[in-house]
């Protein structure tokens, strides 16, 4: 029998925990501000479960500048895991793909930095069993993009530095990304925006009067949205026209849609031929459809959408399901 586990996927921003039985849930935890909660942030997580086994940890928060270096911010945040399981085994996931204990992880910290995306390409690998496919998994602050040859990740990049090279990690998001990243010339550089306001405006995200996560603190409301965006002209409600608001977000659209593309297309020229199946994944799959709708190299062909056959929950928390799964089946 495979055993229960819970995966967990611990950022920067946001913490992500997901069983194998297919339950998941994501919460904002800003933890470059606040490095000392996150055990008591992940004890919150981790209750009102089914029963579980084991904890699979996945992260990518140790690359919060609140830590001087990514070994330490590795060790960090396995420490708190470590507090917040309890009696609960804890086993870590690495870029070689493999799951280690504790003590092997601390003594060995970098193969556990920023390697969430490979458990969730090696599960992916299933949907696409022969022929070459892509992973495209849009999040709220970057985009996976992982080349799959006969339902195995061959990426050739395995740290974020050299994957950014690669264009199989792109730093753009459909939530948390500075909007003046986006628009260069065309706006203010400065953090008055970001992209969860344009979706917001383009009705892509739903709206949530409760999180005040934005640039400027208010609401994530489309009304709230509308005085971000008119900053980033140097403007406010009073003094720029709706028409000029909504051709901004248009624009920051569309040179998302083109980065994301021109990403897709660079990594799908690196397989032997271009994919023949597509799996998506994360809070922002539509950002993904549309770009692969607008770039030329990869023809149309078969989509899997973890959205829509497993759930927003569960994509958006990909990784940590993913996880959860490989973690569940190695118990075997």
């Amino acid at each position: 029998m495979p055993a229960s586990v819970l995966g967990l996927d611990v950022g920067g921003a946001n913490l992500k925990a997901a069983h194998s039985a297919g339950a998941a849930r994501s919460r904002p935890f800003a933890l470059w501000k606040v490095p000392t909660a996150l055990p008591d942030a992940l004890r919150e997580l981790l209750r009102d479960w089914p029963p579980y086994d084991l904890l699979a940890v996945t992260m990518t928060g140790e690359l919060c500048d609140c830590f001087p270096t990514k070994a330490e911010g590795v060790r960090a945040i396995l420490d708190a895991v470590s507090l917040a399981a309890g009696g609960t085994p804890v086993r870590v996931w690495t870029t070689d793909g493999w799951l280690v204990d504790l003590a092997a992880a601390r003594a060995d910290p970098l193969p556990a930095a920023a390697a969430n995306w490979l458990a969730l390409a090696t599960y992916a690998g299933r949907f696409a069993p022969r022929r070459p496919a892509l992973l495209i998994d849009v999040g709220s602050t970057t985009t996976d993009i992982v080349p799959l040859l006969d339902g195995r990740p061959v990426p050739r990049g395995r740290t974020d530095s050299e994957r950014i090279r690669r264009s199989e990690l792109a730093y753009t998001g459909v939530i948390r990304t500075p909007l003046c990243a986006v628009l260069g010339s065309r706006g203010a550089a400065e953090f008055f925006a970001t992209t969860r306001d344009v979706f917001l405006l383009l009705g892509r995200l739903p709206e949530d009067p409760s999180d005040c996560d934005t640039a400027d603190g208010r609401p994530a409301t489309r009304a709230c949205a509308e005085a971000r965006v008119a900053r980033m002209i140097c403007a406010d409600l009073e003094t720029s026209t709706a028409d000029e608001r909504r051709k901004l977000v248009e624009f920051a659209h569309l040179r998302q849609v083109m980065y994301v593309g021109g990403c897709i297309e660079t990594v799908a020229r690196s397989l032997p031929r271009l994919p023949e199946t597509i799996v998506l994944a994360g809070v922002g799959e539509f950002l993904a459809q549309t770009a692969l709708s607008e770039q030329k190299t990869v023809q149309p062909c078969p989509v899997f959408s973890f959205g829509r056959e497993l759930g927003a929950e569960v994509s958006k928390a990909a990784c940590a399901y993913a996880l959860a799964v490989i973690a569940s089946e190695a118990g075997r």
